[in-house]
């Protein structure tokens, strides 16, 4: 009798765990959608106080790049993974040996960050 049930159980189980896959990759979704920017302001106050400390700003950028990599992996929106994957890549390239160097940083990083937002606000809002 109870092998009889095995199967509809196994069913049930599957369709079950499905959807709580889907919450945790929406949870994963709003938990990215919150994290990025807030690493962003972060990376934008931090920037504009080492303007002449770049080997500090050269840190700076690639503490940021190493958390984005990490909320890329969370994200289970592609469009969001691919943007935070992409801003993170860019970040890491980012020498900074010099207070010129610092001074284009800062430019560059204005820059980036304002066109991920918006990709970001984009994938978020869907």
């Amino acid at each position: 009798m109870r092998f009889r049930y095995a199967p509809l159980i196994l069913l049930v189980s599957g369709v079950f765990l499905a959807g709580c896959g889907q919450v945790n990759d929406t949870i994963d979704k709003a938990q990215a959608c919150l994290e990025a920017p807030k690493i962003l302001t972060d990376l934008g106050a931090k920037i504009s106080k080492l303007k002449d400390d770049p080997k500090a700003m050269d840190k700076a950028l690639d503490d940021a790049a190493n958390k984005l990599n990490d909320v890329a992996d969370k994200a289970a929106n592609t469009t969001l993974k691919q943007a935070t994957d992409d801003l993170a890549n860019t970040l890491s390239k980012i020498d900074v040996n010099s207070v010129n160097d610092a001074v284009d940083a800062v430019q560059k990083v204005g820059n980036e960050t304002a066109d991920y937002l918006q990709k970001v606000a984009k994938s978020c809002a869907s």
